[in-house]
């Protein structure tokens, strides 16, 4: 339940896209009625309507989601919050110069400071986050959470230089589809090779000892 509600701000975000792309006349209309007020020049043109009006539709999701969040009492994660910065600013100015360059960093921010945030932790903090999170589940040496931390490390970093390239070298609809559907795929392709991997490595060796 709470992986399909942190993925619904995403799911919003590809529908108002492609629903903006699909009526370019309509979006159009609709970011200068309604984002006028926050534009240079105050017209939006069709070529940027689509992504400037799901930028401004992945905000308030987000938001509603962390309100939400608050009336519940639950606790709302430091990546959530980070997310929500980062939207704000670069989301901020993609509507504001009408360049989509700007959101377009916002995964690859994102993704660079969960790599870092596990470099940290484990070079400098010595605590390894992967073990808190996965370490009542299954047992590991230390050098091999070690590995396991530092290759997700590595796979964030990697999915952030992806993102700008992609960003940089496709269509924003080629880019709008790797930050949905991509960049998940790619994760979740690795996570359970992983698991699969260290289960039947480290199940077999407790088995036989």
């Amino acid at each position: 339940m709470k992986i399909f509600f942190n993925f619904v701000p995403l799911a919003l975000f590809l529908g108002g896209f492609y629903y903006g792309d699909n009526h370019k006349n309509w979006a159009a209309e609709a970011a200068t009625q309604w984002l006028g007020f926050m534009v240079s020049g105050g017209i939006v043109g069709q070529a940027e309507a689509p992504i400037l009006l799901a930028t401004v539709v992945i905000f308030i999701a987000t938001l509603v989601q962390i309100l939400i969040l608050k009336l519940l009492r639950e606790k709302v994660d430091s990546l959530l919050w980070i997310g929500l910065v980062l939207i704000t600013v670069l989301g901020g100015a993609t509507v504001y110069f009408h360049n989509e360059s700007f959101i377009k960093w916002k995964p690859s921010v994102l993704d660079w400071t969960m790599g870092g945030g596990l470099l940290f932790s484990q070079l400098v903090l010595k605590k390894n986050g992967l073990k808190t999170l996965l370490g009542e589940h299954m047992t590991l040496p230390d050098p091999v959470w070690s590995q396991v931390n530092l290759s997700w490390a590595a796979l964030f970093v990697a999915l952030g230089f992806a993102n700008i390239w992609i960003a940089y070298n496709f269509s924003t609809s080629t880019w709008v589809n790797f930050k949905v559907f991509g960049s998940l795929a790619v994760m979740a392709v690795f996570f359970i090779a992983q698991m699969v991997y260290l289960f039947s490595k480290y199940t077999e060796s407790d088995s036989k000892s």
